[in-house]
């Protein structure tokens, strides 16, 4: 487990890096009010982890992942999923038809998150190990495929002219259904990992 925070090196690093991030992200983001959008479910699962901490703390490991995560995730914030320059590095070098950033972070979900998933079932939910990578992807499979659904729910309801930037569909009718599954192939990843060799603390 991760220990108490004030003797948590690791954590208060994690938290600075991030704290740091965000405040750089946050000055001239690409689209202001995307921003803010794209940040209503980082300060939602921000607060449940500071305020759950004492009940129940992650590891390490988790926590890092997490951070990885959130770190990607805010990257994309700033400038739209759809214009982050990196995926259009990708684009130009590879020929690709599209900026794909969202589509690696969608998969960043399954692969950085199937983990912490995992730990909570085994510890919370005492399921046996055996059980618990199978069940780590089928909730990245369903984490994910609300995320989609409530992502445009949340578009049409607080900003439906910011539909097109918030959703980072890129005219692919398809876009919804490709991100899912890249989260749960990326799960998939993980847990192959996991299972070859990666135990929860």
């Amino acid at each position: 487990m991760a220990g108490q925070f004030r003797d948590n090196r690791f954590l208060q690093l994690l938290l600075i890096w991030l704290g740091g991030l965000w405040i750089v992200t946050a000055i001239e983001p690409f689209d202001r009010r995307d921003w803010l959008l794209e940040n209503l479910l980082v300060f939602i699962y921000g607060a449940l982890l500071l305020l759950t901490y004492r009940r129940f703390a992650f590891s390490n490991l988790s926590y890092g992942l997490f951070g990885v995560f959130l770190s990607l995730h805010l990257i994309g914030a700033h400038y739209t999923y759809a214009e982050t320059p990196f995926g259009f590095w990708l684009q130009d070098a590879f020929g690709l038809s599209r900026n794909h950033y969202d589509r690696i972070v969608h998969f960043a979900f399954g692969l950085l998150i199937a983990y912490p998933f995992r730990e909570l079932l085994i510890r919370v939910a005492g399921v046996k190990p055996r059980w618990s990578n199978l069940l780590a992807v089928i909730m990245v499979l369903g984490f994910s495929g609300f995320y989609e659904a409530l992502e445009a729910v949340v578009a049409v309801a607080v900003s439906p002219e910011l539909g097109a930037a918030y959703l980072g569909t890129q005219g692919d009718e398809w876009d919804a259904q490709k991100d899912t599954a890249l989260a749960a192939l990326g799960a998939i990843v993980a847990m192959a990992v996991t299972r070859a060799g990666v135990r929860v603390p």
